[in-house]
């Protein structure tokens, strides 16, 4: 299952496909008891795509058959036992991908010429995924976290090794009588440099924020022979290369949480801010009607709002009730994807931090 929306990877899921491009997306769970019910669910909102698929006269047997075909390969692809908070599956003429999203969808089935990717987007930005780079003088680790996590990446050329051993000069030793710094020897800062060309070249594919973790004479080496670590926030400890994933979370976790609260706090102050210029907006209506004409620059959003609501009932967004047809699901995730399209910064806030927002706010272009 995919997991990395790269700027590359969303433009190609973005482009046009061969009729029919079917998206499903279905809600799972990470935990029992509500687990229980995730296989029996995917497996009917695929049934319903397979339905929908069979009875829409516009396409040929050989391309259904192709479709379904996909749709079933997906299926046996994904593994529940790694299930986040939602699930989509995408399949067309000759391709499909399942993609894991650490935010809840809803169940839906849509056939067009284009795959639904908002709900993805609004996932990869509620995630606010990172790197961390792990680094000692003989192995440099790549770590990709998000959503209360990290797991180790094996892409880009990480891990990163070499044979200490090989490298040990004995006699120099005994000439000059110490044992000098590793991190002093010039083989040893040859292999922070490659580490550190690896890392921006990976970061020119898949842009995020990086920490990089490691001795303090290690931090200060990187920044001395690289360029691109030295724009990373450091956090000097030790081991993390040779160590597991629960080991980098726990050193990981509490400079994160620092620095969401500050930025929480900058965001309150930045719409308070707003609000006495006048270019400040809530509400979903409020906000829906803005971002659609691209005036939004900086969209808040409590983590876990979502609302139902239907556009067909005049010019306004109107709330639905559960079940109704026409009601929209994801009309947050529509705002977060317009937004981000007309370059507004997207921040999700704490559930109840925005106040009389009703969950979601944001600051004016003009």
């Amino acid at each position: 299952m995919e997991h990395d929306l790269s700027p590359a990877t969303l433009a190609q899921l973005r482009r046009p496909r061969p009729y029919p491009a079917v998206s499903v997306l279905t809600p799972t769970h990470r935990r029992e008891p509500d687990n229980t019910q995730d296989p029996v669910r995917l497996r009917n909102v695929v049934a319903e795509a397979k339905k929908q698929l069979e009875a829409d006269p516009a396409i040929s047997r050989e391309r259904r058959t192709d479709v379904v075909r996909q749709l079933d390969q997906a299926l046996s692809e994904v593994d529940l036992a790694f299930a986040e908070d939602g699930l989509a599956i995408f399949a067309a003429p000759g391709e499909h991908q399942v993609w894991s999203l650490a935010r809840t969808v809803p169940e839906r089935v849509v056939l067009s010429d284009t795959f639904l990717t908002r709900n993805l987007v609004s996932a990869q930005s509620a995630e606010r995924p990172f790197w961390v780079l792990s680094v000692s003088a003989d192995r440099v680790t790549l770590w990709s976290g998000g959503s209360g996590r990290v797991t180790e990446e094996r892409i880009g050329g990480f891990p990163l090794t070499r044979d200490l051993a090989e490298n040990f000069d004995a006699e120099r030793q005994e000439q000059i009588g110490d044992a000098p710094s590793t991190f002093r020897d010039q083989d040893t800062r040859q292999f922070l440099r490659e580490a550190d060309g690896a890392l921006g070249a990976l970061l020119r594919e898949h842009p995020r924020p990086v920490y990089v973790t490691g001795e303090k004479e290690a931090l200060t080496v990187l920044d001395d022979v690289g360029s691109v670590a030295r724009d990373a926030v450091h956090v000097p400890h030790g081991g993390l290369a040779h160590g597991n994933r629960e080991a980098v979370w726990r050193v990981i976790r509490p400079v994160q949480e620092a620095e969401a609260r500050e930025s929480a706090a900058a965001v309150a102050r930045e719409l308070e801010s707003a609000r006495g210029r006048k270019e400040y907006a809530a509400g979903v209506d409020e906000i829906w009607q803005n971002a659609r004409e691209g005036r939004v620059g900086l969209l808040a959003v409590e983590e876990n709002f979502r609302v139902r609501v239907r556009d067909d009932l005049g010019d306004h967004l109107v709330p639905a009730d559960s079940g109704d047809p026409k009601a929209r699901e994801d009309i947050v995730d529509e705002i977060v994807e317009r937004c981000l399209e007309t370059g507004a910064e997207v921040r999700f806030m704490p559930d109840g931090t925005l106040g009389d927002a009703q969950g979601i706010a944001g600051v004016l272009r003009y």
